[in-house]
């Protein structure tokens, strides 16, 4: 197997665990820690919104290759494994039919970063 080719399969499988943790964070057989967790994992690897913006040589790349794949493998240790295995499933059912969108998803998404910089802004100049 070419470099290339692992490379892509990381990010399919990257792609799949994702769309597999949003599934978690609105399962109801999962534990409500694990769903909060989730949630957050989910919502950071969808946002446009870094912690350390890609312009940033090197560092902006760093959350993206670390930070996601952490957050995801966490959440899928948390989850009994017979429930990750159905919801992976379910991920990988979906992303061969059409690509997911939530349009309530980036708008919850987009409130929390305009909530977060207005107390940034607040506590800088109030």
């Amino acid at each position: 197997m070419s470099e290339g080719s692992r490379i892509r399969e990381w990010a399919r499988r990257l792609k799949r665990d994702t769309l597999m943790v949003w599934l978690a964070a609105r399962d109801p057989r999962v534990p409500w820690y694990v769903k909060g967790l989730a949630l957050c994992v989910a919502g950071y690897a969808l946002s446009p919104i870094d912690l350390i913006p890609d312009f940033i040589p090197v560092l902006g790349l760093l959350d993206d290759l670390i930070l996601i794949p952490l957050g995801i493998w966490l959440v899928v240790r948390l989850i009994p494994a017979p429930l990750a295995l159905e919801l992976r499933g379910q991920a990988a059912e979906r992303l061969a039919r059409q690509r997911p969108v939530s349009v309530w998803g980036a708008a919850v998404i987009a409130l929390i970063w305009a909530a977060a910089i207005g107390i940034a802004g607040w506590a800088i100049w109030g």
